[in-house]
């Protein structure tokens, strides 16, 4: 009769002890649902890359099929309030990374600081219609034109005017802090439209990234590219070129001065899909679609003189 006395109330101890360790879980602890080559996210991505980023996505896909990334496409602005207000949102693809301050928010509130790293180079491209005869620019011609001191005949196109990548760069590296004259700068929603307001307006100039312009294997770039021509601007560093055009050497050597960085922002302290992801985009598989977008990667594909043994 002791002996059942204490299996009962050793059996009453346990029972207590599994339900104090219960109660010490977090309430709010998710479960871990995805591994670096499967499972289900979402990020955000600046729409000016859409082009070059849906064939990254494509490609890691068919690599992973267990892995599915759903891509948002949006303004630059909204991208980074998504990776703020967002829970479900997992990395966002942008033109810089976190500000200090950001990083010190950020670790403060999630209790570690999201990775953040550069993948490519970007251009900014100017974009005429097939029909005009202005092809050539300075940075202070593109200046004067911005503010209308050029007149008003002129209409420069931009993918959104107030929250977009590229309008802040115009803002920042070509006005310095400037303003717009918003009687000629014009917004339309995104980079297509972009492109086909200056493919039907003569009188029209639009800025666009690279990756929806540049690539002369994409069938529907070139088919734009009757409809519209790329134009030149001044390198301040070339010595028998003075303009250029955005082309993976003048982007990579910074002769091109619209130049831009790409970069992942990463929210995600496990090695999830998020950062199986971010390593394919930083790596050889990633950097060679950045290549074949016409992007500058920042891998350096170097060519090496190899002798082959003709016996072997």
């Amino acid at each position: 009769m002791m002996f059942k006395n204490y299996r009962f109330i050793f059996f009453a101890v346990l029972c207590f002890v599994a339900l104090l360790s219960c109660d010490d879980q977090p309430k709010d602890k998710k479960t871990v649902t995805d591994t670096p080559t499967s499972g289900v996210i979402n990020i955000s991505v600046d729409e000016s890359f859409k082009p070059v980023i849906e064939e990254a996505i494509k490609v890691y896909e068919g690599s992973y099929p267990d892995a599915k990334i759903i891509a948002h496409y949006k303004p630059e602005a909204d991208c980074f309030r998504d990776f703020y207000s967002d829970t479900s949102n997992r990395m966002i693809i942008v033109t810089r990374g976190l500000t200090s301050k950001e990083s010190r928010f950020y670790t403060d509130s999630l209790s570690y600081t999201p990775f953040s790293n550069r993948v490519a180079w970007d251009a900014i491209t100017i974009v005429t219609n097939k029909n005009s005869g202005d092809t050539v620019y300075t940075l202070d011609d593109l200046k004067q034109l911005l503010t209308g001191k050029k007149g008003h005949s002129t209409k420069v196109v931009f993918d959104g005017l107030n929250a977009t990548s590229t309008v802040r760069f115009a803002v920042d590296s070509i006005l310095h802090g400037g303003s717009f004259d918003t009687s000629v700068v014009k917004a339309v929603k995104n980079s297509q439209e972009v492109l086909d307001y200056v493919a039907s307006n003569t009188d029209a100039i639009g800025f666009v990234g690279i990756s929806w312009i540049g690539n002369p294997e994409d069938t529907a770039q070139v088919h734009m590219l009757t409809k519209l021509k790329i134009a030149y601007v001044q390198c301040s560093l070339c010595d028998s070129t003075p303009y250029v055009k955005p082309m993976q050497e003048s982007i990579n050597t910074k002769r091109y001065p619209l130049v831009r960085g790409l970069y992942y922002i990463l929210k995600e302290n496990y090695s999830g899909l998020g950062s199986g992801f971010a390593q394919f985009l930083t790596y050889e598989r990633g950097q060679l679609i950045f290549r074949r977008a016409y992007l500058g990667p920042v891998m350096d594909f170097s060519l090496r003189q190899v002798n082959i043994n003709q016996n072997l």
